[in-house]
Formats: structure tokens, C-alpha cells, sequence
């Protein structure tokens, strides 16, 4: 049984609960989300925490329980602090430069890859190899990198292509004669 759910969340201060019988929404310094619960979760706010039960004893009800919190702990999290990806591109030539909402990636294809930039998400080409996704949404961050990173994946013999900063690449050895 999921013990994640009995776990309280402290709201920190600059941070804004709103409860509903089926949705949270949680404002802060870097935005606004909001979420609908699941009806077999039950939330309590009560001297700046949030507090999470299962509407029945029953295996699924308790599993989500401990999902909603996870997702709820994330908002409020990404509202106060924010959250970050960093990517890097390496291989000859292989390069990024952002221009307004478009991010344009030159990778040794035959054209450029120009991505448009969602709302709510932050994009900053640190150095020409060096890219950061961040914003409030852990789960937007999160596919904004991977769509970015599937451009062009590191491949497994030199290394080239966009990877994640914390992201191992098992390498391979060449073929032998």
C-alpha cells in the first residue's frame, strides 16, 4: 500500500491552495496549475498543509491517493521554485539558437529544426550547446526536453546527438577488421 499519500504537503509561504470537492488549483510567484482530483481521493487543507485520504479501503483508491499527492506536491512546487532540464548537444557543427518562441536546432541534418516553444515553458540557449527548459508544470518541462532530446538522440558510437545533462550513454566499440 502506497505510504507517499500519508505524507503531508507544507504549502510554502507566496502560495495559494484553492480546494473543490473535484479540483485543485495552486497559484505562486512562477504561475498558476490546476488539477482535477480523482473522485476516490479526498483532499484537507488545514495550518498550511494538505492532507490526502482515500475515500474507501479499497487497493486502487489507496494507490491514487498516493499519485494525487505526488502530482499535487509537484504543482505546488513548480508554482513556488519552478523546475529545470538541461540539455546538451554535442557533435561537430551541431549547434542552438533560440529567436522569440522558436528554438532552432542545427544538428548536420540537410535544413535547420526550428521548434515552436509552448506556453508556460521557458527556453534559454545557455551557450551554443547548451540548452534550459524550464517553468512551472513538472510534466511540461518534462516533454518539452524529450521532444526536444528526439530531434536528434545521441547515438551509441561517438556520442552525437542531444542528451540530458544527468543522462549516461552506454557507448559501443566500433566494428573490427
Amino acid at each position: 500500500m502506497s505510504r507517499i499519500a500519508d505524507a503531508p504537503i507544507a504549502v510554502p509561504q507566496g502560495v495559494e491552495v484553492e480546494l473543490s470537492e473535484t479540483a485543485v488549483r495552486v497559484k505562486g510567484p512562477q504561475g498558476e496549475l490546476g488539477q482535477s482530483l480523482h473522485p476516490r481521493v479526498r483532499v484537507e487543507q488545514a495550518e498550511g498543509e494538505l492532507r490526502f485520504q482515500a475515500r474507501d479501503a479499497s487497493r486502487r483508491s489507496v494507490a491514487f491517493t498516493g499519485t494525487m499527492r505526488s502530482i499535487v506536491d509537484n504543482m505546488v512546487h513548480g508554482v513556488s521554485q519552478g523546475f529545470e532540464r538541461r540539455l546538451e548537444i554535442s557533435g561537430v557543427g551541431f549547434r542552438a539558437e533560440l529567436s522569440g518562441n522558436k528554438l532552432t536546432l542545427h544538428l548536420g541534418f540537410s535544413h535547420s529544426v526550428v521548434y515552436e516553444i509552448p506556453e508556460g515553458v521557458t527556453v534559454n540557449v545557455e551557450s551554443n550547446t547548451t540548452v534550459v527548459v524550464s517553468g512551472a508544470s513538472k510534466e511540461v518541462v518534462g516533454q518539452v526536453a524529450a521532444d526536444i532530446r528526439a530531434k536528434r538522440p545521441p547515438e551509441p558510437y561517438k556520442g552525437k546527438g542531444i542528451r540530458f545533462s544527468d543522462e549516461r550513454i552506454l557507448r559501443k566499440e566500433a566494428k573490427k577488421k
